[in-house]
């Protein structure tokens, strides 16, 4: 299946017209047509229902438009992945970086690194904690950005692995200003609603081994949701739905501009430490140059 004909299928899909979907891939209608009817020949049914104004994906299309749709953008990635060149490919690193710090830390981190280092090309892949370690094992990632517990040890702990302290950070209690009153109401009831990890991520994990039994102590701690994603943690807190844990980078400017209240003073908090990690030994010079001046950073929470 090539590209332009996935692109040809969600053109139709989203315009809902052959001749409006002709126009936007820069064909005749005729052609284009025709390129439609190629495809259906290539895959062997028809994937579209004609007889229906605006013309509409036949049901067993529709369920796979989703699958089209990221098949479509991951040649489009691998297309202009191939077409950097050779040098490009020369000064690639790829990073994975645990989700939690994607949307704090590591956006400054990739700033300074493209600073320090102009001449490397990060590509960055954000992952749950056990992903970022299977990207560096597998070496489909060179290096991993990661958050660990003082004095707990990675899943990984082997002779081959070097790891880089470079900072450190936080995972504090937060919620609206605005709701305050509701919150204390119902802390001085004794129940604490708040925002839940999954267990099998690593904050799920800290929720469960750190802070939840250090709040049980003081109230009946009640999830009131679950996500795996800080950023959505932060967004149902916002909402008065329950009180949400989170990196202080993270919390930090909400915190700062008076939307949230940092609640660590009442409720536990973590401290955690940020992490670099890769496999030790012969590493190319882009990667050695990128590792350098990770270690040249020492970044902690605002």
């Amino acid at each position: 299946m090539r590209l332009e004909w996935l692109e040809d299928i969600l053109a139709v899909a989203e315009t809902g017209s052959l001749s409006e979907a002709a126009e936007r891939r820069n064909l005749t209608q005729s052609a284009f047509s025709r390129r439609i009817q190629n495809i259906e020949d290539h895959v062997g049914v028809s994937l579209f229902d004609r007889s229906r104004k605006p013309v509409q994906l036949r049901p067993t299309t529709a369920d796979q438009r989703d699958q089209i749709a990221r098949l479509a953008g991951e040649l489009r990635q691998l297309t202009s992945d191939l077409r950097r060149g050779d040098r490009a490919s020369g000064n690639r690193v790829v990073i994975g970086s645990q989700h939690a710090l994607t949307t704090s830390l590591t956006p400054d981190l990739m700033r300074q690194i493209g600073a320090r280092a102009p001449e490397a090309y990060v590509r960055l892949r954000s992952a749950n904690l056990d992903e970022c370690f299977a990207m560096v094992l597998s070496r489909q990632a060179d290096i991993a950005l990661v958050y660990q517990v003082p004095g707990e040890a990675h899943p990984i702990d082997a002779e081959f692995i070097e790891s880089l302290s470079l900072g450190e950070d936080r995972l504090i209690p937060v919620f609206p200003r605005s709701e305050a009153e509701a919150l204390n109401a119902r802390f001085q009831a004794g129940e604490l609603p708040f925002i839940a990890y999954p267990g099998e991520v690593f904050l799920g994990k800290v929720m469960d081994q750190v802070i939840l039994p250090r709040i049980r102590v003081m109230a009946r701690a009640v999830p009131k949701a679950e996500t795996a994603l800080t950023l959505a943690a932060m967004e149902l807190s916002a909402g008065g739905i329950g009180v949400a844990w989170a990196p202080q980078s993270l919390a930090g400017p909400q915190i700062a501009a008076g939307r949230f209240s940092d609640l660590s003073s009442s409720l536990a908090a973590c401290p955690l430490d940020v992490v670099a990690v890769r496999i030790s030994g012969r590493q190319g010079p882009t990667e050695g140059a990128v590792w350098d001046q990770l270690a040249a950073l020492d970044i902690h929470a605002r």
